[in-house]
């Protein structure tokens, strides 16, 4: 599906701007316990920053930027040996606090510390070549389902924690994500998100040559480099084309653009209403609209990651919002066809495609606008993806057409 397939203007484009965002990218470590396959992150023993750096950053944050929650990353933040008390903080804060982690390291008694600090959420990063060991290893994206479902489960049996995965989609993976996607529907009740991240490398076919500052650099020396050749523009179109020949329903109803191309789908989000055994439907760009609106009226933010509680009121959202968006209209009708639904509790939950850097023909490199995954460096605000560039080169590396 060519990218032209969607139109942006019938897309809710979502109103983040790198000031008032729904979300900001704290990284308290940037050591890790796995190496996956396409991490933009160089893993690095004994690099976790103090509190007060923490502390810090954050305060940077609050400065600078409004939002919802704060994602702690890494590095795998779990191993940080006091991320039960920067979780206590950012709670503290009025921030929501959401772990991106892989999991190798929760475990219920972990878990209920991180509930009593505040925790609001986890991201759990699970896909097949992150090369872990055990049972999981060799296994693919369906098989790992069931690594997911434990996580997902561990965090239902806890209560109250909002539990999401993201997974990094490759040439010979995106064939998996309209199953991925379907697990996540018959898990809808404890499954609140699933991202699917397109795979971005330096390889040597790309017809650039790298600068720092006026200084031309070796492309190897790159952190994120490949050797070999690796097919490194896949687009959030080219995994929902995937998706919709399994889903032909399936439908987005918000965005955000590329810097440098208005009309791509940088962060493509998709919204859904259901149960486990149906899903009424899809809703459109006006539901969307609405709870960004509603939410930053009320409490002076974009909304980030909604509780279990919210996700859980999709009979009261569909009876009472119908009016205000047609993909709501189409998901009440559908649940109404059998009147006895309504004793049934409806879960929201969202799909959600990111395209990182995409490169012009010129050179030009085209972000997210509006990312959410912003981090702090030196004091100032830049975009974690890209972060090792500033440790590496002191600034963000320039992409050049060669001759």
């Amino acid at each position: 599906m060519p990218e032209k397939i969607l139109d942006h203007r019938k897309l809710y484009r979502l109103p983040w701007t790198l000031p008032d965002n729904a979300i900001s990218w704290l990284e308290p470590t940037a050591m890790c316990n796995l190496a996956c396959d396409g991490c933009y992150r160089k893993n690095t023993k004994n690099s976790h920053k103090t509190l007060e750096q923490v502390k810090h950053e954050l305060d940077v944050f609050q400065k600078n930027r409004n939002s919802d929650c704060i994602s702690i990353a890494g590095g795998d933040p779990l191993l940080h040996p006091q991320i039960v008390d920067i979780v206590a903080d950012i709670k503290s804060r009025g921030l929501k606090p959401i772990l991106n982690t892989n999991g190798a390291a929760l475990n219920p008694a972990f878990l209920n510390e991180l509930k009593k600090a505040g925790v609001f959420g986890f991201t759990f990063h699970v896909d097949s070549k992150q090369g872990r060991g055990g049972e999981w290893k060799g296994k693919n994206e369906i098989e790992l389902n069931k690594l997911r479902y434990h996580y997902a489960r561990m965090l239902a049996d806890a209560g109250g924690i909002a539990c999401s995965f993201n997974s990094t989609v490759y040439d010979d993976t995106i064939q998996y994500a309209p199953a991925m996607i379907e697990w996540a529907q018959k898990n809808i009740n404890i499954v609140n998100t699933m991202v699917f991240i397109c795979f971005r490398y330096v390889v040597p076919s790309m017809p650039f040559d790298w600068y720092s500052g006026g200084q031309k650099v070796d492309w190897q020396t790159i952190t994120y480099h490949s050797d070999k050749d690796r097919k490194v523009d896949i687009l959030s179109t080219d995994v929902l084309k995937v998706v919709k020949e399994k889903f032909p329903d399936f439908i987005p109803a918000a965005y955000l653009n590329g810097t440098e191309k208005v009309d791509s789908f940088k962060w493509l989000l998709t919204e859904r209403v259901g149960t486990k055994n149906k899903l009424y439907g899809y809703l459109g760009p006006k539901f969307l609209e609405l709870v960004m609106t509603a939410h930053h009226f009320f409490n002076g933010t974009y909304l980030s990651y909604a509780s279990p509680k919210t996700s859980r009121m999709g009979i009261s959202a569909m009876l009472l919002l119908f009016p205000f968006d047609k993909g709501l209209r189409k998901a009440a009708a559908n649940m109404l066809k059998n009147p006895f639904r309504l004793f049934k509790k409806a879960y929201f939950q969202t799909i959600m495609f990111i395209q990182p850097v995409d490169f012009m023909e010129d050179g030009r490199q085209s972000m997210c606008d509006g990312c959410p995954d912003i981090t702090v460096w030196n004091d100032e605000l830049v975009w974690s993806c890209r972060l090792e560039e500033q440790k590496q080169f002191g600034t963000f590396l320039r992409s050049v057409q060669k001759d």
